[in-house]
């Protein structure tokens, strides 16, 4: 038995570094232990790891396993990196062959399936950039990783099927196990909604001009008047006039909401501006974006090279107010 190595991909907000996994097993009594500032979630990983290598036919050696994620100063965060660290302790037990640059980024369920992390599209554009093109990644995450261009993905459903294909011994793996995943329905899968157009408006002369001059510089804008006026129905109307996205402000809208979502939708690049409309009664954290471990993009960054249209704007706490781009109700561009 000797180290065994992988790679994983760790993600600080849309920026994402390569992590080097070394594994080692050792002569003392069964234990496991991750190095390297993994965070909670990642260190719940070792009994996911444990029951799912087991429950997939491979089990892990009952002697001390040792995990070092590299660089050890990075903060490491989330499940996604189950799948590199049991590669690479299979590695150093020799159950598999030798992995190379191969980068592996999924969560594992105790049946050992292979689960969808969320982030996926970022996390293989750091991969591809760094020299990494080779990722292997949940069944579920396949399509949405398959946008980068450069990467050469594959989509696994079970450790036991991605243990076969990496030299495991086939004779005591689960292969016959093929998990259907029912979570995403297929009927939506690349489904564009329409957006609202402006020639469903009638009249609004000045505000029509307004807009028009908005999208076409960039501008933001103040929209006041009465209730009824029509001031949320052209807000709602102005991304229709701007152009779609290029391939790579598609890219970066598209890996923002990659980090926004939990389960991976993402068939094809964003192409369309996004528009954003968060309530009058929305938290600073909801709208600026924020939280502990993994953040979540807000309202503003989730707008980013579109609209973000802040009704009702004057009910909005001031601190709210002032990490804002605008003090008016309408942007057509955020960033």
């Amino acid at each position: 038995m000797g180290v065994g190595r992988s790679y994983c991909v760790a993600l600080v907000g849309l920026n994402g570094y390569i992590v080097e996994v070394e594994a080692d097993i050792g002569q003392t009594l069964p234990n496991f232990v991750i190095l390297g500032l993994p965070d909670a979630a990642l260190n719940e990983a070792k009994e996911r790891i444990r029951s799912a290598a087991q429950n997939s036919g491979i089990p892990l050696s009952r002697r001390k396993i040792t995990a070092n994620l590299i660089p050890a100063s990075l903060p490491k965060r989330g499940s996604g990196f189950d799948l590199a660290i049991t590669m690479a302790v299979l590695r150093a037990a020799d159950d598999i062959r030798e992995i190379g640059g191969t980068v592996f980024i999924a969560e594992l369920g105790l049946d050992g399936r292979l689960r969808p992390v969320r982030g996926i599209l970022p996390a293989v554009m750091a991969a591809v950039q760094a020299g990494y093109p080779d990722v292997v990644v949940a069944d579920a995450n396949a399509e949405e990783a398959a946008l980068v261009p450069g990467a050469k993905v594959r989509g696994y459903k079970t450790l036991a099927r991605l243990a076969f294909d990496f030299g495991a011994d086939p004779k005591d793996l689960a292969l016959d196990y093929d998990p259907v995943d029912a979570d995403v329905p297929a009927d939506d899968a690349g489904h564009v909604p329409l957006m609202p157009d402006l020639c469903d408006v009638s009249g609004q002369g000045e505000a029509r001009r307004a807009l028009e001059v908005a999208a076409a510089g960039g501008h933001h804008m103040l929209l006041t008047g009465p209730p009824g006026a029509g001031k949320t129905m052209l807000a709602e109307r102005l991304p229709g006039l701007l152009p779609d996205l290029a391939d790579t402000a598609a890219m970066e809208v598209t890996a923002i909401h990659s980090l926004a979502a939990v389960q991976s939708t993402a068939v094809r690049l964003i192409r369309r501006p996004p528009f954003e409309n968060p309530h009058h009664s929305a938290t600073s954290a909801a709208i600026i974006g924020g939280g502990s471990g993994l953040p979540r993009p807000g309202a503003a960054s989730r707008a980013h090279r579109g609209v973000l249209f802040l009704d009702e704007a004057s009910n909005l706490g001031h601190t709210t107010l002032w990490t804002q781009p605008l003090l008016g109700q309408t942007a057509p561009r955020s960033s």
